[in-house]
């Protein structure tokens, strides 16, 4: 620790706290001599290329130019942002009051400033960053429904096999077969092709944007930075913040939050409605909570599983609605 602060001139540590949320890499309270700072450590192999790293730092130091909420990196005595020590990248941020909030926990108002917010986002990246990289460098195929019924048979038997069986593994036999039979019944439903592709955040949900008397005050964690089609971020953005514990959406703060976002963003209607298909299959399709929890026995997703599997089925019996929410 002693060496990473003299890279900074950051003081003593005085306190070091780890910030509980967040699935990828670690984060601490730190509290020095001289302040208080977020000290991030990048050890996720996906995220944690030093180049990286330091192409997300200048994007945000960019947009906090232009005005949008984020928290740019502190650069250290060499005038680098990224602190590479014992072969590991850390990375250090002013520390910011602030709180999460769920979509639950906010008015229409506030939701149509979240839309107006992403779609600033994505303006704003729009400026900042080349336009030579805006190529993804792999663009994602739609899943392929025979990929997931072999999925689904190889989870139920991990389910099956887990012993003590307890009331996780129950619901997930229940919302695995009951996805195996929504799917034969939609499986001509699979999109051709992604929208068009621009930069995003790339993981834009609750826990990585930080309220202060009610007033978004940054949008952290930026390390899925990339090209990826816009609009669906949106939707993904949406179904997080708005998802009801019972797996439902609240869709007068969808329309709201879309509407708002379409204007910022000037993004249409349609390509906002077929966003919304691409995602609708993604879910119906994406079962990553069972897997970190049978194949890698990673827990922390657990308590999402219920209203995001419940989700999927609300989303299909109520699909035209939810896209009148988003592109009407």
């Amino acid at each position: 620790m002693g060496a990473l602060l003299r890279q900074y001139s950051a003081g003593s540590a005085l306190t070091c706290d780890p910030v509980d949320q967040g699935l990828l890499n670690r984060g601490y309270r730190l509290c020095t001599t001289r302040g208080r700072y977020f000290l991030k450590h990048h050890f996720d192999p996906e995220t944690a290329d030093p180049a990286a790293i330091v192409r997300q730092h200048r994007a945000t130091q960019r947009l906090a130019d232009l005005g949008v909420p984020v928290a740019p990196p502190l650069a250290g005595t060499d005038g680098r942002t990224v602190a590479v020590v014992g072969g590991h990248a850390y990375a250090l941020h002013p520390w910011i009051d602030g709180g999460h909030r769920h979509g639950g926990q906010l008015s229409t108002e506030q939701c149509t400033r979240l839309g107006a917010l992403l779609g600033v986002v994505h303006a704003g990246l729009e400026r900042v960053m080349p336009a030579q990289g805006r190529t993804p460098a792999r663009r994602a195929a739609c899943a392929d429904p025979a990929d997931t019924f072999a999925l689904i048979d190889r989870l139920l038997a991990m389910v099956r096999r887990h012993r003590p069986a307890d009331a996780f593994d129950e619901l997930a036999r229940h919302r695995l077969l009951e996805r195996r039979a929504l799917l034969e019944q939609h499986a001509d439903r699979r999109p051709s092709h992604g929208g068009s592709v621009g930069w995003v955040h790339g993981d834009f949900h609750p826990f990585n944007l930080l309220y202060r008397d009610g007033e978004p005050a940054a949008i952290v964690d930026w390390d899925r930075l990339g090209v990826q089609p816009r609009a669906e971020e949106a939707v993904r953005a949406a179904v997080i913040f708005f998802v009801r514990p019972i797996g439902s959406l609240d869709l007068t703060k969808v329309r709201a939050y879309a509407r708002a976002y379409r204007r910022a963003a000037d993004t249409g209607p349609a390509e906002l409605a077929a966003a919304v298909h691409r995602v609708w299959w993604e879910r119906l399709n994406d079962f990553w909570m069972l897997r970190w929890h049978y194949e890698r026995g990673d827990t922390r997703a657990d308590p999402q599983f219920p209203a995001a599997s419940a989700l999927v089925m609300w989303w299909t019996r109520e699909y035209e609605s939810v896209c009148e929410a988003f592109a009407g």
